[in-house]
């Protein structure tokens, strides 16, 4: 198998207009290229499961991604829309904001699975050891982005499109209150 760190076709909505954290500034070749260099200085720690890791992107590099987020304040008009992530998955409530100025990214995770865990979901999109699935840009004062709910419920509940999780009750709060306070921008894209 292959040690490198290769791009994982999920990671490829994460584009301009998606809602998502996402860069015209670099590939997504560059991107787990970066993260194969970061992991292999140290510069990671483990995620909510074995075989799952979080990269920290280096400093130099933040600028060129963007922060879907904006903080949600009194003025902040919200919507909710009935969504689907992908065909074979439920569908879910996803809430934006419809007004805002995004905030800036301060800091930037690469998120990592490895072969086996993705297999185990037949996921994988390559025979690369680890592949990058996701990335996150932080605004200020964020140190750790939690796993959204949906996501965290999709997970520990295994429905189509999870990867099997538990999550303790903290980190269930976590991400409520994470998701209480910053909401991301809707785009006419």
């Amino acid at each position: 198998m292959n040690e490198h760190v290769a791009v994982n076709d999920f990671v490829r909505r994460q584009k301009e207009g998606s809602g998502k954290s996402f860069t015209n500034a670099l590939s997504f070749k560059e991107i787990a290229n970066h993260a194969e260099q970061q992991m292999a200085l140290g510069f990671f720690k483990e995620g909510y499961r074995s075989g799952v890791r979080i990269i920290d992107v280096d400093s130099s590099l933040t600028h060129k991604f963007i922060c879907p987020f904006v903080k949600i304040n009194p003025k902040t008009k919200l919507t909710a829309k009935y969504v689907q992530r992908r065909e074979n998955e439920n569908f879910y409530i996803q809430i934006r904001a419809q007004n805002g100025e995004l905030l800036p990214a301060e800091k930037v995770e690469l998120i990592l699975y490895h072969h086996d865990v993705l297999s185990e979901n037949d996921e994988q999109t390559t025979e690369c050891e680890w592949e990058l699935i996701s990335f996150h840009a932080l605004p200020k004062g964020v140190d750790f982005m939690p796993m959204g709910p949906v996501t965290m419920m999709r997970n520990q509940l295994e429905l189509s499109g999870g990867t099997k999780g538990h999550y303790e009750s903290e980190e269930w709060a976590k991400s409520v209150d994470f998701w209480q306070q910053y909401v991301v921008l809707e785009t006419n894209n």
